[in-house]
């Protein structure tokens, strides 16, 4: 008897081939049960091969018929069929398709749902979509392309650092929705509009990437000017809650052309009364993005400023002659009042000596030219203010260590881009003092700069 798995089951009809061969083709071997092609195994014993239609087993949502399972067939096309009606269209070429069906894609919207989801699998609403998540996506594609969908009503917040704002933010459904509108649709439509020193929710960029091109405007601007000059700093004031629907309907319309995504993309907008966006929807980051790109193209290419920087509502501009500048603020003021905005009181001219305050540092160049950028001194109150919350919420079991340690880790790398090394290694003595016990029992691998709180000796204290 031949030694194989399996082999003494009379009923494994699947280990010997009808000319006496053993059958290679079972779950034992390298092939890990995958049946041989059917075109290949009839060409070899000279019979043609069968054709057959495309056939498979697929789990459908109870909501959208009365088959949970059924057997759907797909025709050649790409149609799908599930008791004789069509209900969409499977396609393998996604270089054909339109905006609104790239958006509404299955597997794009699997892709938003991993996204979505990132630091959120312990929200039990994340939890419940995932228990079912083939079923609820696919219900969502049915939703969108059958105009059904519908937002969700929100839900709001106040958040108090480092001002106070109103959070509005709706189910873990229509961040999907969202996120595949993004990333699918806004992201590449719109990010090819905008100027390079638009440093907003786009990847590739963000506040370390601004604060880099700030540092090399100041040492161009030293080169070409020296160390005089003039900055005109410039804010919006409650910018999210001061943009105007229809402004922003028109500008949208632009750069997007397909009906379907300009019904989704109308219901998102109008999905609050009034003025204003939502903060908390992911989309609302885009659209403020989109709102003032064209002021950055007026500034850069009518006004002839170049160095000029934009992260949302908040930007500067660079320049050796100040009555110049008060003429660009002019100007400025001219095209924010026809988007119904206005700047805020900190809007000001000053010298460039006195530094910039953007992204959360203080940039400015010495008399030699020397850039220098310096955390902001409420972000040192705040981060202090933090650490001692943090320990009374540790006493009171209210939050762990690890989280303590992730968020004060996180905000020392955030300090390590800019001239802060002295200031971090206060920080780190002041996080020893308070969290000494902690760290010594603690086994995660990561090192923290301490300075020794009793021997005071600079050095790597491994936790």
């Amino acid at each position: 008897m031949p030694c194989t798995p399996n082999a003494g089951n009379s009923n494994n009809a699947r280990n010997v081939n009808t000319d006496g061969t053993l059958n290679n083709n079972n779950a034992y071997n390298g092939n890990r049960g995958v049946r041989p092609d059917l075109e290949e195994f009839a060409t070899e014993y000279g019979e043609e091969p069968e054709s057959r239609e495309p056939q498979q087993r697929r789990a459908y949502p109870s909501r959208m018929g009365k088959h949970k399972i059924a057997d759907v067939k797909a025709s050649a096309d790409g149609a799908l069929t599930i008791s004789g009606k069509e209900v969409f269209i499977l396609h393998e070429d996604h270089t054909s398709l339109s905006d609104f069906e790239r958006m509404a894609d299955f597997n794009n919207l699997y892709a938003a749902y991993l996204d979505a989801r990132k630091g959120k699998r312990w929200k039990l609403a994340v939890a419940r979509f995932e228990v079912n998540v083939l079923e609820n996506i696919t219900y969502i594609h049915y939703m969108l392309t059958t105009k059904k969908y519908k937002l969700s009503p929100y839900n709001c917040f106040m958040v108090h650092e480092p001002k106070e704002r109103l959070i509005m933010y709706n189910s873990f459904r229509d961040k999907i929705v969202q996120h595949s509108l993004c990333d699918n649709v806004l992201e590449p439509r719109l990010q090819k509009t905008f100027i390079l020193d638009n440093y907003a929710s786009q990847k590739g960029k963000g506040t370390h990437f601004g604060l880099g091109r700030l540092k090399k405007f100041m040492r161009d601007y030293y080169r070409h000017y020296g160390a005089d000059g003039w900055v005109l700093k410039c804010d919006v004031k409650k910018y999210f809650y001061s943009i105007d629907h229809d402004i922003l309907k028109s500008q949208i319309r632009r750069h997007i052309h397909d009906p379907d995504v300009l019904w989704l993309i109308d219901m998102i907008i109008d999905s609050t009364e009034g003025k204003g966006i939502p903060i908390g929807n992911h989309t609302s980051q885009w659209f403020a993005v989109l709102y003032l790109s064209g002021m950055d193209h007026f500034i850069k290419e009518q006004l002839r400023i170049k160095y000029y920087g934009r992260y949302m509502d908040d930007f500067y501009l660079i320049h050796h002659d100040k009555e110049y500048l008060k003429y660009c603020l002019s100007e400025i003021l001219k095209y924010v009042e026809k988007l119904d905005l206005e700047l805020n009181g900190k809007t000001s001219i000053f010298p460039l000596y006195q530094g910039i305050d953007f992204l959360g540092f203080r940039t400015y160049m010495t008399e030699s030219g020397k850039v220098v950028q310096k955390i902001r001194r409420d972000s040192k109150n705040r981060i202090r203010r933090k650490l001692k919350k943090f320990r009374k919420l540790l006493d009171e079991g209210r939050i762990d260590f690890e989280n303590i340690l992730a968020s004060y880790t996180s905000w020392t790398g955030h300090a390590g881009h800019g001239n802060s090394h002295h200031l971090i290694r206060r920080m780190d003595e002041l996080f020893y003092s308070l969290f000494s016990k902690e760290l010594e029992g603690y086994h995660g691998k990561t090192n923290i700069n301490v300075e020794r709180w009793r021997r005071r000796e600079i050095g790597q204290y491994e936790v």
